[in-house]
């Protein structure tokens, strides 16, 4: 018994899970499992049996809002306790719940759509979770970001999520980080916010580059705009934007940063060259 609360030991001091002994530590220390179980973003029949069969079975439910995911429980007939569980609560509520895991009591943690954790609370529990070598299982399933990137007609072989952009400090130079990006990249915005988002991307970026707006992802309206941020734009200060947006950017193209590049270190070599 020792020699198991040992290695436990060691591999919360240095931060690793032990995924495998020869007797699973989880098995032995009679721990609980916690399960990130993604919900539908639109469509219920979207839902996994396996995410309904795991929301049955747990003893307890965490919820972002529990009035949006009783309405999801009642849909698929289950019948569990909900707790809430958001971001401003899960600094207070996330030792208790670790107790309840060590406990051995099962765990699920939903949201109100998607996956936890993408864009909404979820990452500060299972950290909290894995460093007290805790089973932390996440679920396939539903995301809004995945659908909106792969319709969207832009690489997606290669992609960065960077979800809600701040709302005012530290907006502007954020965006500007990402001038040289190559890679796809991804946002999540509100309809009210959308066309000013857009057009500071249109600053950023430059009108020409190529955009997908998503809304209503897996829902009766959904749609997709494509083409230049100077198109979307036009298009949506004529038609009022409605529900919430993925909006999928082209990244830059690399061949131009690579240029751009080489002509810097030109410049630059000039410049040593007449200093001596």
């Amino acid at each position: 018994m020792q020699k198991y609360k040992d290695l436990l030991k060691i591999a919360k001091n240095k931060r690793f899970f032990l995924r495998s002994t020869n007797i699973s530590l989880n098995l032995f220390l009679n721990m609980g499992i916690l399960y990130i179980v993604p919900t539908p973003v639109g469509n219920m029949e979207d839902m996994t049996l396996r995410a309904i069969r795991i929301l049955k079975e747990a003893d307890l439910v965490l919820a972002e809002d529990t009035r949006t995911s009783s309405v999801l429980l009642k849909h698929f007939d289950i019948h569990n306790h909900l707790v809430a569980h958001h971001k401003f609560n899960e600094h207070g509520t996330t030792a208790g719940v670790i107790d309840r895991l060590k406990a051995g009591q099962t765990i699920a943690l939903i949201s109100d759509a998607g996956t936890p954790g993408i864009s909404d609370p979820g990452f500060y529990l299972a950290r909290e979770a894995a460093r007290e070598g805790i089973t932390v299982q996440t679920l396939p399933g539903a995301t809004a970001c995945i659908p909106a990137i792969v319709s969207s007609g832009l690489p997606c072989d290669r992609f960065c999520f960077e979800g809600f952009l701040p709302q005012k400090k530290g907006r502007q130079s954020h965006l500007e980080s990402l001038k040289n990006e190559t890679r796809t990249m991804i946002f999540y915005e509100s309809p009210y916010r959308v066309v000013k988002t857009l057009q500071q991307f249109a600053e950023v970026f430059g009108e020409e580059r190529q955009v997908s707006c998503c809304r209503e992802i897996s829902k009766l309206h959904e749609e997709s705009v494509r083409g230049s941020l100077a198109e979307v734009i036009a298009h949506f200060q004529e038609t009022e934007p409605k529900g919430e947006f993925v909006v999928v950017l082209a990244g830059r193209d690399p061949k131009e940063v690579k240029d751009e590049l080489k002509e810097a270190q030109k410049l630059e070599r000039k410049k040593a060259k007449f200093r001596e």
